[in-house]
């Protein structure tokens, strides 16, 4: 399991989300390039993610001053991906999260 998986599990097991800049600086990813980095890296996981039928680990990740959302290329990988429609965000991410704690937390 990567550091990335690692730290997201544990998240999700403790129902809680991180902002992207703060799970950079904890993989230490170099500055500037950091959040680009990650993205590559949190899309990559997406896809994997649908390829297994499980719940977006991505879900748990935040923008700055988005009300606890993720960033906007989330929903536009789930949209690529087939798993949202580009309606309810929220709702969208609440299922997500839901799911995701609730695997985490069996």
């Amino acid at each position: 399991m990567s550091e990335l998986s690692a730290r997201l599990a544990l998240l999700a097991a403790q129902n809680q989300t991180i902002p992207y800049g703060d799970l950079a600086r904890a993989l230490n990813l170099p500055s500037p390039g950091s959040i680009g980095e990650l993205t590559a890296m949190l899309e990559q996981m997406m896809d994997e993610d649908a390829a297994n039928d499980r719940p977006f680990r991505a879900a748990v990740c935040t923008a700055r001053l988005s009300n606890n959302m993720p960033a906007l290329g989330f929903f536009e990988k789930a949209m690529q991906l087939g798993y949202f429609d580009g309606t309810d965000q929220a709702g969208f991410v609440a299922a997500q999260r839901n799911a995701l704690f609730k695997l985490f937390n069996p």
